[in-house]
């Protein structure tokens, strides 16, 4: 969760991306959901049809562990998110226990698909002070590995803060420090993704919703590397710009989708994915144009499994997928 809630690709980098989605899809189809993605049991309406135009086969659903409020062991709160039709979950590092996951990924039969890196809204690579670059790097690193050795693909990167300093500055430094993560990354085939997050850097805090992605864009390619892209949050910026035009900006950059909703009426997010005014429909559009294939994590309020049923059933209804 945020606390403040929160240009050219060389066809070699579009060629190894396009593959992990592809990969990444069929091995979690073949090795967990017997090839096909779970369903929700808790959808509202179960004769509603699919929406056109339809995510339905690109679409596997994951969720923060924070999330789930189940009570009992990890292995039951993994059940609880399979139960409630989700495919994979999301976990916290530093500060994940490995051996622990591993067993609740083996008795529940739910992958981790990646994690998110917990400290990184307080050690920024944006820091003007090295000790405190140093220590995002080596927390980045440390995520990257923890990812690695549960099966995941992805650490999700807040990458630093403008208040750590005017864009010339925190933009070279963020640069130069997450490039050191890149030979782990490629070491192990783990994917730094950068979510886009109300941090005060690459766009204007204090601008309207006429805003592009274009620098999210720039960031992405000066690090010029096959495992660095973004896990876009459909809703995060929303209120600065077009969550469709931004998808299609960002096209192959995209390695992981995180969504909530958000109301431009209200100037808030809203508690339903679904409710509030983002226009799903376009959203699906540009995802179908980029080919998109891949994760999509819920980033709302979590709690019982009526609660994760409910939320489920909701990403169903946003990306237009039958409910099983």
């Amino acid at each position: 969760m945020n606390s403040e809630h929160v240009d050219y690709i060389p066809s070699k980098e579009l060629s190894r991306r396009d593959f992990v989605h592809r990969s990444s899809a069929a091995l979690i189809s073949s090795s967990f959901l017997g090839g096909s993605v779970m369903g929700c049991a808790g959808v509202a309406d179960a004769s509603t049809k699919p929406l056109d135009p339809s995510l339905e086969g690109r679409i596997y659903k994951t969720l923060k562990i924070g999330m789930v409020k189940v009570k009992g062991s990890l292995t039951e709160k993994f059940a609880a998110a399979k139960e409630a039709g989700f495919a994979g979950i999301e976990m916290n590092s530093p500060g994940m226990d490995v051996e622990a996951t591993r067993l609740a990924i083996k008795e529940s039969g739910l992958p981790v698909d990646g994690t998110v890196c917990s400290t990184h809204w307080n050690k920024t690579h944006t820091s003007p002070d090295k000790k405190v670059r140093a220590e995002a790097l080596r927390d980045l690193q440390t995520a990257i590995r923890d990812t690695h050795a549960v099966g995941g693909n992805t650490a999700l990167l807040v990458i630093g803060h403008g208040k750590d300093g005017p864009e010339s500055e925190i933009w070279p430094r963020a640069i130069e420090n997450i490039s050191k993560a890149l030979p782990l990354c490629a070491e192990l085939g783990v994917y730094i993704a950068i979510e886009n997050v109300w941090n005060r850097f690459l766009y204007d805090h204090d601008g309207d919703h006429r805003q592009s992605a274009d620098k999210f864009v720039k960031f992405v390619d000066e690090l010029n590397s096959p495992w660095v892209g973004m896990q876009f949050d459909i809703g995060n910026h929303w209120k600065y710009g077009s969550m469709g035009d931004w998808i299609r900006s960002l096209g192959k950059r995209v390695v992981k989708l995180d969504l909530k909703g958000y109301s431009r009426a209200k100037n808030n997010w809203v508690k339903e994915i679904g409710t509030g005014d983002i226009d799903w429909a376009d959203v699906r559009k540009a995802l179908i144009e980029i080919n998109y294939y891949g994760w999509a994590a819920a980033e709302v309020g979590g709690g019982d499994l009526e609660r994760l049923k409910q939320i489920s059933a909701n990403m169903d209804r946003v990306f237009g997928l039958s409910a099983k």
